[in-house]
């Protein structure tokens, strides 16, 4: 049974606090997340001899798609942990991924070092998409414009879009994320929309875009629901939730082998995410990315409550740090310190605001379910 929620409140198991308007706590002060990840989001996490052997099954099953073929999988490679480990693990397996890379325009210097050494030891053929700068660069500024929170949405589409569209290219069936729920298990679903949902991008960029997108492309509900998946047999698979993943231990292990460069911050692989997570989120919504981090790592048993606190106390940012990285944002998006002062003051917005395809989804959700009844299993898109 829920309680009245306290302003400034805090979980009494994981960091996650009342920033997350949606948040809920139980009698013992236990926030939903908390709950959701035991009661739910846990059974799809095999961290364990089930997992190994489910994963075992898998591989045979992409290899036996893929026999006869150039490549067997398609694997998003960012140059962050969670992928780069990924990388050499689809080595140890014997998969022969074609390695994607999406370029849209702020990779650090460190991230290409580390692609490159990933590339090198595994012996991938390595694509590297570069996004149209003029595309992108719009997007962004559409987005500041629209004071929303979800200001990675122009970089996460056109990944996940590039991924998707070179998979079908090349007539490969297995996608390979390196998303997984032993470091991403919680997050709260009101800080953002959903990065895939072409509609409420294409929105966005037609009310404070300039120019209409040349080479940006995106991937519509029907791709994203029906066509890949059902039509093409498409299949996204999460490789990490079917071993015990430890990103502490990953790194090291990256470091060992590939000789990985960690970087000072999460997604520093990017210089915009950089900016975005540790200064436009806690400035402008109150929202701190670490809190659902460190929050995952607490109930997935990487680290505790304690250790998560002292983090959350560390700086986000260096003040003279800062300064440089909001000069090079400014000098890439072709603004002034100005513009970006008034772009940081815009009013806020949430992504509903405007057009979304959550209708379309509930209503795809219902039809999913009546045809699990009658089947009698469930459908799975994800794995």
């Amino acid at each position: 049974m829920s309680q009245q929620i306290i302003k400034n409140q805090t979980c009494t198991r994981c960091v996650m606090d009342t920033s997350d308007p949606l948040i809920t706590f139980d009698e013992y002060g236990v926030c939903n997340h908390c709950n959701e990840f035991d009661a739910v989001t846990s059974k799809n996490w095999f961290p364990n001899e089930e997992g190994k052997k489910r994963w075992a099954t898998i591989v045979e099953q992409i290899k036996a798609t893929g026999k006869g073929q150039e490549y067997d999988c398609i694997l998003g490679l960012s140059g962050g942990v969670d992928s780069s480990y990924l990388a050499i693990k689809v080595h140890e397996w014997g998969l022969r991924p074609l390695v994607v890379h999406v370029d849209a325009g702020w990779n650090s210097e460190l991230a290409v070092a580390n692609i490159e050494a990933i590339v090198k030891y595994c012996n991938y053929d390595l694509h590297t998409h570069v996004v149209d700068w003029e595309d992108m660069r719009d997007l962004h500024l559409a987005y500041l414009r629209a004071g929303i929170s979800n200001q990675d949405v122009p970089q996460d589409h056109i990944f996940f879009a590039s991924l998707y569209h070179f998979a079908t290219k090349n007539n490969i069936r297995y996608i390979l994320s390196g998303g997984n729920l032993a470091t991403e298990g919680i997050f709260p679903h009101a800080w953002h929309g959903s990065a895939m949902d072409a509609i409420n991008l294409k929105a966005i960029h037609r009310k404070y875009g300039e120019h209409k997108l040349r080479n940006y492309k995106t991937i519509s509900f029907f791709d994203c629901y029906i066509w890949y998946p059902l039509v093409k047999k498409m299949r996204t698979v999460r490789p990490l939730n079917y071993m015990p993943y430890d990103k502490a231990e990953a790194l090291k292990e990256l470091e060992q082998t590939v000789g990985y460069k960690p970087y000072a911050r999460k997604h520093g692989e990017s210089q915009f995410t950089k900016l975005f997570q540790n200064y436009y989120l806690p400035k402008k919504f109150g929202y701190d990315k670490r809190r659902p981090h460190l929050s995952s790592l607490i109930v997935s048993g990487q680290m505790t409550r304690e250790e998560a606190i002292v983090k959350l106390d560390e700086s986000l940012y260096d003040p003279s740090e800062l300064e440089i990285d909001i000069a090079y944002f400014c000098k890439k998006l072709r603004i002034t310190r100005k513009q970006f002062d008034e772009l940081m003051n815009v009013p806020i917005h949430q992504y509903d605001d405007f057009p979304t395809w959550e209708g379309r989804y509930r209503l795809l959700k219902k039809i999913q379910s009546i045809v699990a009844r009658v089947l009698g299993r469930q459908l799975r898109i994800y794995s």
